[in-house]
């Protein structure tokens, strides 16, 4: 599914290249494919180019963003950031690698909600946080 046929997000700041499940509307799953083309590379660091956790994390708020938005009843929301909470950085994000996104939605309303996020490369946890978004009107 083209994340771009539900949420706002554009490049150079989309970081979700394709959700492939949405479960109930409560959990989904995507990846993002690195070229090593990506603008943060080329600074981050030029002798060994590495995926900023930030923006792993961000990687994993637009596929939560996804997940909410997929839901009629926030059609006209957009979700905002309000915290990250229990950030864990376990392994490097390097070019060319799939970073592969799992998101599940612990609690939602009308307001906001609560979710949380992994990251992996290979099989093996890059990063995992729990997230509070607040929903805005559009």
């Amino acid at each position: 599914m083209d994340p771009k046929a539900i949420i706002p997000h554009r490049e150079p700041f989309l970081y979700l290249t394709e959700v492939t499940e949405i479960v109930n509307l409560t959990s989904g799953k995507g990846y993002l494919e690195l070229t090593g083309e990506e603008w943060f590379f080329k600074g981050h660091f030029p002798s060994r180019p590495t995926m900023p956790g930030v923006l792993m994390i961000e990687a994993l708020a637009q596929l939560g963003a996804y997940v909410v938005l997929s839901n009629e009843k926030f059609k006209g929301k957009l979700p905002l950031f309000g915290g990250i909470d229990k950030a864990r950085f376990r392994q490097q994000v390097l070019p060319k690698d799939t970073l592969w996104l799992e998101v599940s939605l612990n609690k939602m309303g009308s307001k906001g909600g609560t979710g949380t996020g992994v990251a992996k490369v290979n099989g093996k946890v890059a990063c995992e946080t729990t997230m509070l978004f607040v929903l805005v009107n559009t």
